[in-house]
């Protein structure tokens, strides 16, 4: 009689194991702007389908107050549709997963503007074709990857949240941080324009542009952690995290990681 309670006992508990639900993120690409194809009420159809427990945002903890809403009234399509779903289904949770503070740490460490200038002056370079056939290669196809983009998020949400326009992201953001910067390492014009930081310090272009690209690195990695910091402590719920469409291949590369051996699985909105 023993034994059988005990067999009893061991098969509730497997079962109950097994029945209970996993963890599930959803990472969604989003447009920050409403365009025709895309916009608050596009995103908010999608939400209404996935029926999220938890939607994270690509903001800082300085756009939500104490209870996790926005302290101001958002004007990009995640803001405005997560705003009208919280409203419809209160019981849904806001949180932020950015990196804490992201635009003061760029300018401040001299990232922000070089990035900008650096690429604007690669542009010219380029075309009074000053550089080196191997540069020109270079810049070109980091232009080039930039048209199939434009065409796909002009298109409906599925074509740009997919493996096939991840790994187009993924080259394009790759010639961005890892490609461009074996012009800007080597070429004179880089290391002698300058950009004055807040602190009132000189910084080249050269570095300022190679601290862009190593916050690349560190902000979807930050991101990533973040996403997972707020799964775990949330097992079972259902995870919708919004990002710009241009990160979802490194978030989603970095959280197939950090899932691993884990009860949570990623999953697409057009799964539901």
């Amino acid at each position: 009689m023993k034994k059988i309670s005990l067999v009893l006992l061991l098969l509730t508990i497997t079962l109950s194991c097994k029945t209970e639900n996993p963890t599930e993120i959803i990472v969604i690409g989003s447009l920050h702007k409403p365009e025709p194809n895309f916009n608050s009420e596009t995103l908010f159809k999608i939400l209404e389908d996935v029926k999220p427990d938890f939607i994270l945002h690509e903001r800082d903890s300085s756009a939500f107050n104490t209870n996790f809403r926005f302290v101001e009234t958002p004007t990009e399509n995640e803001g405005m549709a997560s705003s009208k779903y919280i409203n419809k289904y209160p019981y849904t949770q806001l949180r932020p997963y950015e990196f804490e503070g992201r635009n003061e740490y760029r300018i401040n460490i001299g990232s922000r503007p070089t990035d900008g200038l650096t690429t604007k002056l690669l542009d010219s370079l380029n075309k009074a074709n000053l550089l080196s056939p191997s540069e020109a290669t270079i810049h070109n196809k980091y232009k080039a990857l930039l048209e199939p983009l434009i065409v796909l998020a002009s298109k409906s949400p599925e074509n740009f949240n997919n493996p096939t326009t991840d790994s187009i992201c993924a080259e394009r953001q790759y010639y961005q941080y890892k490609m461009l910067p074996k012009i800007t390492s080597v070429r004179n014009e880089f290391a002698t324009h300058f950009h004055t930081k807040p602190n009132g310090e000189k910084i080249s272009y050269r570095n300022g542009f190679q601290l862009a690209c190593d916050f690349w690195d560190l902000r979807n990695q930050t991101m990533a952690k973040n996403i997972m910091r707020i799964s775990e402590q949330n097992k079972g719920k259902r995870i919708v995290v919004l990002c710009g469409f241009m990160h979802r291949y490194y978030l989603l590369s970095e959280l197939k990681n950090l899932t691993k051996g884990k009860d949570i699985v990623l999953k697409e909105f057009y799964d539901y």
